[in-house]
């Protein structure tokens, strides 16, 4: 019997980890794969407090996370890998996890951090082709394309910040954005701009993509005039890349008729991170909010902690009154 069960290891379940473990309440940290969640996939991390460039090697995702995860396991956090929970029993003052495992655990509180996945362009093509071409992370995948021509969807950000790391190895990378200008904050883009290895197609989305084996040609339809563009990759080369950086799905599959979610699949909170669901909290990507980044969802996990530590404190007093 735990006091917290926080199912996600991202920064908004480690933050929240680490906030209820210095309250001394007793945590279970749940992760289906490893810690850190889309954050590992980020090369530099720049605006996080903290975080600055003190040497020439920067802030990396991968870095972050494990020192959030060192933090929570000397507080006593206990974390679990590859242990997927694929259901709840929530409802009543003792919530019940399940895992794949077979394994249950149970708690007085449940946090639910799962975060997010990436979203897909949904165009011909796409899913048949990742790993061969297309791809959602620029750490894992931008050595593969050395000197090669690589192409990112997407003009906020994610898309901006990660087509400069990709031009670190790429010939030349061109940014495909649906709109009319990037999304981007002003210093990202403007260092975009600086970069000559980087050209923009605005207005235009991507119809398919093809290959044999591997991404050899895009067609791209421009929004405004109803063009259609077929980019192939260059002759001596055969192949060129596509990472997509164009939001974020939420993982919130698990909780559904179980914990209210809005159309389009994030569970309500109110400002305490509360869900209509006594005992249970959101925290992180698979919140509606105006702004998805690491201080975000690590702001919420803190919330979410204090949230379900007074609510802990509750429960306990009403049952020595009982």
């Amino acid at each position: 019997m735990y006091d917290v069960i926080i199912i996600g290891g991202g920064p908004a379940g480690l933050t929240a980890a680490i906030y209820n473990a210095r309250a001394r309440l007793n945590v279970l940290l749940l992760e289906k794969t490893k810690l850190g969640g889309q954050i590992v996939s980020t090369h530099e991390i720049a605006n996080f407090p903290g975080s600055i460039k003190l040497t020439e090697q920067e802030t990396s995702g991968p870095e972050l996370i494990q020192r959030m995860a060192e933090q929570a396991e000397q507080f006593g956090v206990e974390i679990q890998l590859r242990k997927e929970v694929i259901d709840l029993a929530i409802e009543g003052t003792v919530k019940k996890v399940t895992c794949n495992d077979g394994s249950v655990y149970e708690a007085s509180a449940i946090i639910c951090a799962n975060g997010a996945f990436p979203r897909e362009i949904g165009c011909p093509g796409e899913r048949e082709l990742v790993g061969k071409g297309v791809s959602y992370c620029a750490t894992c995948d931008g050595a593969f394309f050395e000197d090669l021509e690589v192409y990112v969807i997407g003009g906020g950000n994610s898309a901006v910040e990660e087509a400069m790391f990709i031009t670190t190895f790429a010939r030349k990378v061109t940014i495909i954005q649906n709109l009319s200008e990037l999304t981007a904050d002003a210093i990202a883009i403007e260092q975009a701009m600086a970069n000559n290895k980087i050209d923009y197609i605005f207005d235009s989305i991507v119809e398919s993509i093809e290959g044999d084996g591997m991404v050899e040609a895009m067609t791209i339809r421009n929004t405004k005039s109803g063009e259609v563009t077929r980019i192939e990759a260059d002759e001596d080369d055969g192949l060129f890349g596509i990472f997509v950086f164009i939001g974020n799905v939420p993982s919130t599959k698990l909780y559904e008729g179980k914990v209210p979610l809005n159309d389009y699949g994030y569970m309500t909170t109110d400002e305490t991170m509360s869900t209509p669901i006594p005992g249970v909290f959101a925290a992180g990507d698979m919140r509606p909010k105006v702004l998805r980044q690491v201080v975000t969802a690590s702001g919420d996990g803190a919330i979410a902690a204090f949230s379900a530590q007074k609510y802990i404190e509750k429960v306990k007093r009403e049952v020595s009154m009982a």
